[in-house]
């Protein structure tokens, strides 16, 4: 018997699927908006329908991110395409662009670096909102690199990318503003294994979660301008840590904000050498 678009929605729920999850894959599946699921809740589903449609809440019941299943990611606006080399960009991340984006003048020509950048999420939010940024974009991952890549020629931002590891392929070159949002779960972190289907070299570094961090802090005074600034993404039970590597580097008056759920997510300093 044909289900209907309302029972499908139902059965899925009723599986464990968040009523939004259900609606967007079923958007996916049926090209249409959901408000057009909502206005024809009583039209019948074609049986191809209805097995693509159990096929992907399966693979979301699963834990695969939404992302990955749709192919797509909004993140500070822009539709991001995203898949299984990158991490599923989160919203608490646009915590730091809108925190780098306030230290980013209208019209600035600053040049800007983005650590760790994956999908291009925070380079390319940035070149959007500051177009006359010099901003690139560095990742060890070849495959997360076009992935980025392939996001920036798509949004038409022009974001240089640089393979290789933090610093490394950065050598000689200073900038006005360093961002990164790097892996840093500990590496026995039992949350981990609800993301099995990430990236884990974007997740974690292993150990107590701070050696990525450790390795940015270190080596960012030789690639900052004086007076420049790094902004470092981090766990929620890290800032007090993070803040004490950017004091022994030297840099002045951290700070640290607050993500969506209210956790310490960001911390911020500059960079005055003596």
């Amino acid at each position: 018997m044909a289900r209907t678009v309302a029972a499908a929605l139902a059965q899925a729920h009723a599986a464990g699927l968040e009523r939004l999850d259900g609606q967007l894959l079923l958007s996916l599946v049926l090209q249409q908006s959901r408000a057009w699921l909502i206005a024809h809740d009583t039209d019948e589903l074609s049986a191809g329908q209805a097995e693509l449609f159990d096929a992907l809440c399966a693979r979301r019941a699963g834990g695969e991110p939404l992302a990955y299943i749709t192919g797509e990611r909004e993140f500070h606006g822009l539709p991001l395409r995203v898949g299984p080399a990158v991490l599923d960009p989160r919203p608490d991340t646009e915590t730091l662009v809108d925190w780098a984006l306030e230290l980013l003048p209208e019209g600035t020509t600053a040049s800007v670096v983005d650590l760790g950048t994956g999908s291009g999420a925070i380079a390319l939010a940035l070149k959007h909102r500051r177009p006359s940024a010099r901003v690139t974009g560095v990742d060890l991952s070849p495959a997360a690199l076009a992935v980025a890549s392939a996001n920036g020629v798509r949004l038409d931002l022009a974001v240089e990318w640089c393979e290789g590891s933090w610093w490394q392929p950065l050598a000689g070159r200073r900038f006005e503003l360093v961002a990164s949002n790097p892996p840093y779960i500990a590496g026995t972190d039992p949350h981990l294994v609800a993301l099995r289907h990430e990236p884990q070299m974007a997740l974690t570094p292993g150990g107590d979660g701070l050696d990525a961090l450790r390795a940015i802090v270190a080596g960012a005074p030789n690639h900052l301008v004086p007076g420049g600034w790094l902004l470092l993404e981090h766990g929620w039970d890290q800032a007090d840590a993070v803040t004490a590597l950017l004091r022994h580097a030297g840099f002045t008056a951290p700070q640290t904000r607050r993500d969506l759920a209210g956790q310490l997510r960001c911390t911020c300093a500059r960079w005055a050498p003596p």
